[in-house]
Parts: structure tokens; sequence; C-alpha cells
């Protein structure tokens, strides 16, 4: 009765999809909201050399920004250009709302983008620029003419995407770019994150006529090219720190305990937003406790 209640007070909070805040709510995947805000924690905390470094202004109000704004922007320039596609996505049954467009909508989305204006005229000259290749990239991911997640390993390469905010804040705090290996690492990590995602669709994309790495590859031969590439990943960030490396280990070890098990990779997909955030915490509270204790 408990949980009953809880759910039912929270259905009266959160507003239907049938109105246009709802809609939008759905449309910028709340459960994928840190996997472009959490980079801006961890690149802000490896940035500061003291607690008072995380909490300036322009560090606040890029996490503001690529928590929620940002994710408007990219998924609804997604969903746009994904129109016919999704009619083919079982995940939009459920999990996520269909595309429904209309001025309202494609003014919000493109207010979402401009909102990143102030924020590239105060951020220094590398940082503005890691946020100009941000835009260019959720743009163009999608949208024509280059539309890379219709080519295969171009999808997975142009993902670096999600590994920007982390880049963008960091020099946002050090004025300076994060370690080449660091950049490498997460690039590597957010490749392999989009291609496992791509494989609860690769039939719904077959059916559609889109070509991704994973429909290119099969659902086996992308569980070896996801592990093989999270484990460069670890790889990079060991260059970094061993213990970094060693965090990043658990992908390597994930993908391979979903394609050895019976696990459905459509469910397994869903328990990423728990995982990233386990392993983005933890590189976080340790910087942290160094942070504190010298």
């Amino acid at each position: 009765m408990r949980a009953t209640g809880v759910v039912s007070r929270l259905a009266r909070v959160v507003p239907s999809e049938d109105r246009l805040s709802g809609y939008l709510l759905r449309l910028s995947r709340p459960r994928f909201w840190f996997y472009l805000a959490g980079p801006v924690v961890v690149g802000v905390t490896y940035a500061a050399s003291s607690t008072a470094d995380m909490f300036t202004p322009l560090a606040l109000a890029l996490f503001a920004y690529f928590l929620v704004p940002a994710n408007v922007f990219l998924y609804g320039v997604n969903d746009a250009f994904d129109r016919d596609i999704d009619e083919h996505n079982p995940k939009k049954d459920d999990r996520e709302v269909r595309y429904r467009g209309g001025t309202a909508v494609r003014v919000v989305v493109a207010l979402a983008g401009l909102l990143a204006v102030p924020l590239l005229v105060v951020l220094p000259t590398v940082g503005a620029l890691a946020f100009a290749l941000y835009l260019f990239l959720a743009v163009e991911y999608s949208a024509p003419p280059l539309r890379f997640k219709t080519t295969p390993f171009l999808d997975s390469l142009s993902n670096g995407l999600y590994a920007l905010p982390g880049v963008i804040a960091f020099v946002a705090v050090a004025d300076t770019l994060p370690p080449t290996a660091a950049i490498a690492g997460a690039w590597l990590w957010t490749m392999a994150m989009h291609t496992f995602s791509a494989i609860p669709d690769i039939e719904p994309d077959r059916e559609a006529g889109i070509s991704t790495t994973a429909t290119f590859l099969g659902e086996r031969a992308t569980y070896a090219y996801c592990g093989l590439v999270w484990l460069a990943a670890a790889a990079a960030f060991a260059l970094v720190d061993a213990r970094l490396g060693l965090l990043l280990g658990v992908y390597p070890v994930f993908v391979a305990g979903v394609a050895l098990s019976d696990v459905a990779v459509d469910r397994a997909y869903w328990w990423f937003p728990f995982l990233n955030t386990v392993v983005g915490a933890v590189m976080t509270m340790g910087k942290l406790w160094v942070m504190v204790n010298g």
C-alpha cells in the first residue's frame, strides 16, 4: 500500500504527456540526464584545487545547462529527425515518447540550444571551441546533411559528444584541457556506451533501413566491439591513474557478463543509468577524498 501511494503521488506531480511540459520532460529522457550533467561534475571535481572551485557561477551554470536544456535540445533534434524510424521502435511505446512536432515544441527545443550562447561567450577560448564541437555533434548526429547516426562507426565515434561536457567543465575551472589520456578514455567510453545502447534497436533499425555499427556487425560482434572499446577506455584512464583504469574495467566485465548470459539486452540496457551513476560517484568521491585529505 505504501509503495502504491508513493507511485500515486508521483503520478500527480509529474505532468501528463498530453501537456507540453509533461511531453518535453519525457522527450528529454530524465533517466539519462546525468549522461550529460554527470561529466560536468567529474570535470569540475578533477579540475578543482579546492571545494570552492567547484561552486563558481560558471561551474553551476554549466551543470544546470547540461542537466536539462542540453538534453531537451539533444533529444529534441534526435526525435525530430527520427520520426519515421521511431514508428518501428518499441521503446517509444512505454519508456519514451514519440515526437509530436508542433510550433511550441520546435521553439522550446531551439531555445534550449540557444541557451548555450551565453556560456560560449564567457568560457575560455579552448572551452568555447569544445562547446561548439559539442553543439555541432549534437545536431549533426541526427540531422542532415551528415547524420552520423546512419553511418556505421561514425555513429559510434560522433557519440563522443557525451564526453565533451566534462572537458568543457574542466576548462571552465582550470583554464586548460584535461590530460589527453583522460579525453581519449572518456571518448572511447562514450563510443562503447552508444554502440551497446544500439543493440536493442538492431531489428527496428533494419526494418527502417538504417545502418549503424550494431546493424553492420550484428549482435554478437557488437558485444565484442563494445568490450574491446571499453577495455581501451580503461587502459587510457589507467595512464592517468591506475585506480581509474581499474574502476573503468567494470564495463568490459559487464558486457561480457551480458553476452554470456541469458539476460535480454533490452533489459540490461536500462541498468546503465544506475551503473554509470555509481561509477561517476566513485570517481568524484575519490577525487574529493584526495582534495580534502591531501
